[in-house]
């Protein structure tokens, strides 16, 4: 990878693993979102996929995620353009989509994860696994804390 690729250049001229790099591992995107109908804000659940890992914050199967759950987004620099909006505000993907800096506890800047987990920016620990939850009681689970 080269140095400090994500502050220069486009997305769509990134390597598949600088891109891949960019993921900080909040686990955000893993988690049952709710969008509300009147005013089309996304609410972030605790409530997390069946192939989400609580203790990496990664998909337990990440190579053939589209094909154990329906709907499971491949974030591309084509498809960003019509899932950023329900990216959290943190979200390097997003951040760079919309020209903005990466925090500085993204593992990219800070050097790791740790950093990205202590400031509570992840969903480690934070979840349950969607069998548990009915779909009634969804909207019980929002934390909102993007």
């Amino acid at each position: 990878m080269r140095s400090r690729f994500w502050e220069t250049l486009p997305l769509e001229r990134l390597a598949p693993d600088e891109w891949e790099a960019l993921c900080d591992g909040c686990g955000k995107c893993c988690v049952v979102k709710l969008e509300d109908e009147e005013t089309g804000k996304v609410h972030y659940t605790d409530v997390a996929c069946r192939l989400f890992d609580p203790d990496t914050c990664r998909c337990g199967f990440y190579a053939i995620r589209q094909r154990l759950v329906s709907g499971c987004v491949v974030l591309t620099p084509s498809t960003l353009p019509d899932v950023a909006s329900w990216l959290p505000e943190t979200c390097a993907y997003r951040r760079r989509y919309e020209n903005r800096a990466l925090p500085d506890w993204h593992p990219l800047v800070a050097g790791g994860p740790e950093k990205m987990h202590e400031s509570g920016a992840s969903m480690k620990g934070r979840t349950v696994p969607e069998w548990e939850v009915p779909e009634d009681e969804l909207q019980d689970h929002v934390v909102d804390d993007e």
